[in-house]
């Protein structure tokens, strides 16, 4: 019976902690308001052409490179990774290395060193531990030079080169840019080095040099877990025609389900294209009580099954597209932080419309049939999941 207080009290603690800790962290936020830029973009949605293109730039590099990545592997490709940044180190390059403290835990300090200046971003400290044990950084940004910027879903790691026989191909969205947009992801560098660090490393042209405006009009949007839900409930608000989702994680706050089954309400289509394997437990059953409720309302459901879908993408009819880091679920709206590109041009917005055809074409499409013939160990993870969904 002791341990049943204990363990009761102990639960209560860590509530108690979280709830507290998001209350402070949701006062402290502050709402960004990105400005138009115009910048030439590409989409890469393989891990092997991007770190092809990804590496080949590092290797041109002059004067600095920053980097923020959520995952960092202690495998081949870690080791590559690693070993072109000493190479840039020994070059004179100015590396900043920039890790999630959670996402990355375990990294070997031997690799660490190899890279420059290095941190990890978000370490869990008190007060409210637990809360920020949750609170990750999952932006994944470069910065080459001040002058080429990456942005998207892709980490380093084996398994986003198609090479983890659990995953097999892997599906993912990730943005090069070049042009004035790219400052903005510099300063966002900037701020959460200077989070991590205590560090600021300048605001002059060797790192802010003077861009040329691109073909591509967009904006970005950082969130550090607020203001995100607000932001995709106006883009579901501004749908007319069709609404398009994809996600590894379907798991959308209570406003956001009722801003879709509004839309879908006024006529407009709703797809979404979620992955048919898990690589996280409970993730894939907590999305089915929404699923359940779109498809009775309507809505196109894909499982993609030629490997694993990471995209975080968004197109909203032939007007708006959203590519970033976010996931749709409640981690990525209410905390973790995140780095989003809203993109407004047209040509731009077909290709990506192009691209996620492709990725239904090896989706299978979900039915009600599906879920009349679940067995009651699913069902029992579905409820499971539920609880946890918050945390997922």
């Amino acid at each position: 019976m002791r341990w049943l207080v204990i363990v009761i009290i102990l639960l209560f603690l860590l509530l108690l902690d979280y709830k507290w800790g998001d209350k402070v962290a949701k006062n402290a936020a502050r709402k960004k308001i990105g400005v138009e830029r115009q910048s030439d973009i590409t989409l890469f949605t393989t891990g092997e052409t991007l770190f092809d293109d990804y590496f080949a730039e590092l290797e041109r590099a002059k004067h600095h490179i920053h980097i923020l990545f959520y995952i960092v592997r202690n495998d081949e490709m870690g080791q590559r990774f690693f070993s072109l940044l000493e190479q840039k180190v020994n070059e004179g390059v100015e590396v900043r290395l920039l890790v999630d403290w959670v996402g990355s835990f375990g990294l070997p300090s031997s690799l660490r060193q190899k890279g420059g200046q290095f941190a990890f971003a978000n370490r869990p400290t008190l007060p409210f531990f637990f809360y920020k044990l949750n609170e990750r950084n999952h932006r994944k940004i470069t910065v080459i030079d001040g002058k080429i910027g990456y942005l998207g879903g892709f980490n380093v790691g084996k398994e986003y080169i198609g090479q983890d026989p659990k995953f097999g191909h892997w599906r993912d969205y990730h943005l090069k840019i070049t042009g004035e947009g790219v400052a903005d992801l510099q300063r966002q560098f900037a701020e959460d080095w200077k989070e991590a660090t205590g560090q600021s490393f300048g605001d002059d042209e060797r790192y802010f040099p003077s861009l040329q405006k691109g073909a591509v009009k967009h904006r970005f949007l950082p969130t550090n877990g607020a203001y995100l839900e607000e932001e995709f409930i106006e883009l579901i608000k501004h749908a007319k025609r069709e609404i398009v989702i994809g996600t590894p994680y379907f798991i959308p706050s209570k406003k956001m389900m009722n801003a879709l089954l509004e839309a879908m309400k006024r006529g407009v289509q709703l797809t979404v294209i979620a992955p048919i394997q898990a690589d996280h437990p409970f993730v894939k059953e907590a999305s089915f009580p929404y699923f359940r409720q779109l498809l009775h309302a309507g809505a196109h459901i894909y499982q993609f099954y030629n490997g694993f879908y990471h995209a975080k993408v968004i197109v909203i009819d032939d007007d708006i597209c959203d590519i970033g880091t976010a996931n749709f679920d409640r981690r990525s709206l209410f905390i973790n932080y995140e780095m989003n590109c809203y993109i407004y041009d047209k040509p731009f917005i077909q290709h990506v419309k192009q691209t996620i055809a492709r990725d239904i074409d090896t989706s299978t499409l979900l039915t009600a049939e599906y879920f009349r013939k679940q067995s009651w160990l699913h069902r029992f993870k579905e409820a499971v999941a539920t609880m946890l969904s918050p945390l997922l």
